[in-house]
């Protein structure tokens, strides 16, 4: 197995996965798109490279990054938001286009759980999916680009809402009123297990596959909010009461768990 690993963005998930797998021996080149973050990539052992994706080509030392590297792990989310929002559709053409060209023949590409869009009800790796969202068709789009793409072996890993030591949608949601879908079911991963995902994919050779990444438990955001509020100290968000029954989409990690993997963090603080 090629121990050279390339992360195309080292951000809140790919910096400390990169310094987990250099533990574990691996030589690892790891991309930022900012130059003040370049030395912080080197004092960790990474290789750093200041590289930008852009809709009409790749900005940066591309080639000298993808160079004898054997997997590349791409982690970069869409930007659609507010006035500079830009195609995240084009931006993997040009850099698919910078693929062809290198050594790289295995592909991590991280998406989304919002491929699912308002699914409701149980959802697996082999559910259609039905993005609702811009973001979500574009990840749609770019998935299909890599898998339909001859000689790259891509594995997809959708996410679903990313939790960490210092990362938590209750902070956001404290205090606020009124908020909907309250009896639906929350689909939430810790960092260290998305870590923990990503190399189990990269040691066990799970080429060519799509995984969901969700923790298996799924109260409802009411109950759970409130709850983890509650724990740190910070004003509980309420929900509008409803009648529906309606739960919302449960993401089920059914490729990972049915290899007998586990997850070995709780989503609960």
């Amino acid at each position: 197995m090629n121990k050279h690993i390339g992360i195309l963005g080292c951000g809140w998930l790919g910096f400390p996965l990169a310094k987990s797998l250099i533990k574990k021996g691996y030589h690892v080149k790891g991309t930022t798109t900012s130059t003040d973050k370049l030395m912080e990539l080197q004092n960790e052992g990474i290789e750093p490279f200041e590289i930008r994706l852009t809709e009409t080509g790749t900005v940066g030392n591309i080639k000298e990054f993808l160079s004898q590297v054997g997997t590349l792990i791409i982690n970069v989310p869409p930007k659609l938001r507010g006035n500079n929002a830009e195609s995240f559709v084009d931006k993997i053409k040009f850099l698919i286009s910078e693929l062809k060209d290198s050594e790289i023949s295995n592909i991590i590409f991280v998406s989304s759980t919002a491929v699912y869009g308002d699914l409701e009800g149980e959802v697996t790796e082999v559910t259609p999916v039905y993005p609702n969202t811009e973001s979500g068709r574009q990840l749609v789009q770019c998935e299909n680009m890599f898998q339909k793409e001859v000689g790259l072996d891509t594995t997809i890993v959708r996410f679903g809402g990313l939790i960490g030591p210092d990362r938590h949608p209750v902070t956001t949601l404290s205090g606020r009123k009124q908020l909907g879908n309250g009896n639906h079911a929350i689909n939430l991963i810790h960092l260290y297990d998305c870590i923990h995902m990503i190399q189990t994919i990269l040691e066990e050779g799970y080429w060519g596959e799509i995984f969901n990444g969700v923790y298996p438990y799924h109260p409802k955001k009411q109950l759970y909010y409130f709850e983890e509020a509650q724990k740190r100290g910070i004003p509980t968000p309420s929900y509008k009461e409803t009648s529906s029954k309606a739960m919302g989409k449960i993401v089920l990690s059914q490729n990972f768990l049915n290899k007998s993997h586990n997850f070995t963090t709780s989503i609960v603080s």
